[in-house]
């Protein structure tokens, strides 16, 4: 019987996408972070509850790109006797957060936006000051989502990162909306209103993250991949008879992990051949199902037949 891992180590192109995702959070953490000033100050002299929401979401970007950028560098650590497979699942537990702070930031302008909706009379709100601070805001982000647009894909952690501020763009264009109907229709409630619209334009972004923590954190198979497949490929190669106990799952989104035990021909180990077909699997697994890290356990015939627990 034997046993072989095969992994893509740390590279120096995963060193390089880490530094630069780094440097793509500190300038998007200055912009947002002096908008989001900008944009409390203005809520407050203005009045208005979709600016104040919008200020808060960005607080909750500011923090969640915060977030993001120390799992980066803890994400970055090297594997360890306690961590054996290295700190990348950290940016999971930081997606988590993200979501977390999502979902208090709706619940918030939610019941703030009804608030206003039912206590009309109470409202005053400075259309042009609105206007103004709104249009400062959009063009934050929109600054903001150009600088993360290049590590948008790289993890769970920097698409999350993307989509609070992309997000916040369009709750930026929301209040800017508002404020436009309020200065031309004197129509207060748009105000809040957009409130509203901007607690809608959230919830699907922190649903989308809670469900690629789960998919992560319950071990699920990675979307789009079909282990009939794999079985397929592994069942394909010179001397195999047989493939069990299959697994494959993520460390996170993007870094996949593959282990299954192998039944081989007896003239493989005879021959000596057992390393020549772990490299093919590894190769196979690696090129054809983007699988970053695998492990094959190679079995005899008369082993297999009484190995336990065993399943598909």
């Amino acid at each position: 019987m034997a046993t072989h891992d095969h992994a893509h180590g740390p590279s120096r192109g995963h060193d390089h996408v880490g530094t630069a995702n780094r440097r793509r959070l500190v300038i998007a953490i200055a912009i947002i972070g002096t908008v989001f000033v900008v944009q409390a100050v203005g809520a407050i002299l203005s009045g208005s509850l979709a600016l104040l929401a919008d200020a808060g979401h960005m607080l909750s970007d500011v923090a969640a790109l915060v977030i993001a950028l120390v799992a980066t560098v803890i994400a970055a650590r090297p594997p360890s006797d306690r961590q054996t497979f290295g700190h990348r699942r950290v940016e999971v537990f930081a997606a988590f957060i993200n979501a977390a702070i999502l979902v208090g930031v709706v619940v918030y302008v939610v019941v703030e936006a009804f608030s206003r909706l039912l206590q009309p009379g109470e409202q005053h709100v400075e259309g042009l000051l609105m206007l103004v601070v709104a249009v400062i805001g959009a063009l934050a982000n929109l600054a903001a989502l150009l600088v993360l647009r290049g590590g948008a894909n790289s993890t769970i952690n920097m698409r999350g990162a993307y989509l609070e501020v992309l997000g916040d763009l369009f709750g930026s264009v929301a209040v800017i909306i508002a404020a436009i109907v309020i200065m031309t229709t004197g129509f207060l409630a748009a105000d809040a209103i957009a409130s509203l619209a901007i607690a809608i334009l959230i919830l699907p972004r922190a649903y989308s993250l809670l469900r690629e923590v789960v998919l992560v954190l319950s071990q699920a198979t990675p979307r789009g991949t079909d282990v009939a497949l794999i079985r397929e490929h592994v069942l394909s190669r010179p001397g195999v008879v047989d493939v069990h106990d299959v697994h494959v799952w993520m460390l996170t989104p993007g870094q996949n992990v593959f282990s299954a035990h192998v039944v081989v021909e007896a003239s493989v180990f005879a021959k000596g051949e057992t390393g020549a077909l772990l490299d093919a699997l590894g190769e196979c697994l690696s090129e054809h199902f983007d699988v970053e890290h695998s492990t094959f356990q190679l079995e005899p015939a008369e082993h297999a037949a009484h190995e336990p627990l065993q399943h598909p």
